[in-house]
């Protein structure tokens, strides 16, 4: 199922020294890490919800979600400092690949009426960051399973130094950019 990676070492590497004329190998951006997060706003009433997101997050990424908490204490949304208020998994790896395979080329031609991700969600570094409404998308949720709807943040950590060597690395991976 490491079929991303060998794409990435076969061509696009390759792609990318052509285009981008690096003198090195070691300048060619690669994909760092992939971290899944979701919040949960009704976890300070129900701790449940908490675990089924917790749930949804490790069969999605096939690798164990961890509880986010909050850092500050916010007295308009009756949150203290250490509460649990999410989820959030940090991939990197073969099971980085496996999961950016599985996103790009099976859940994302699932959502409703998809045109494409918005090719500028980068944030100035390399980094790509891509919002959710919904796990439904995922092969592995079912949907007789699921309490509710929630949406979740994918951020792709790249080694790029900028937005266009990290749009180029992820269009050549597969990503399925909106024109």
């Amino acid at each position: 199922m490491a079929r991303l990676k060998d794409t990435y070492k076969a061509e696009v590497a390759p792609a990318l020294m052509k285009k981008f004329e690096y003198k090195s190998s070691m300048q060619i951006p690669k994909l760092d890490k992939v971290v899944i997060n979701c919040g949960v706003g009704e976890a300070k009433e129900n701790s449940k919800a908490l675990d089924a997101v917790i749930k949804d997050l490790t069969a999605i990424s096939g690798q164990k979600a961890v509880p986010t908490y909050a850092k500050k204490s916010v007295a308009n949304f009756k949150v203290r400092e250490g509460m649990k208020i999410g989820a959030k998994v940090t991939l990197r790896g073969d099971t980085m690949y496996e999961f950016v395979d599985k996103l790009f080329n099976f859940a994302l031609p699932r959502v409703r009426d998809f045109k494409g991700i918005n090719p500028n969600a980068f944030d100035g570094r390399g980094n790509y960051a891509l919002g959710l409404k919904e796990q439904l998308i995922f092969p592995e949720i079912e949907y007789d399973q699921v309490d509710k709807i929630r949406g979740m943040d994918i951020c792709f950590v790249t080694t790029a130094k900028t937005d266009e060597e990290a749009r180029e690395l992820l269009k050549l991976m597969g990503a399925p950019f909106a024109n």
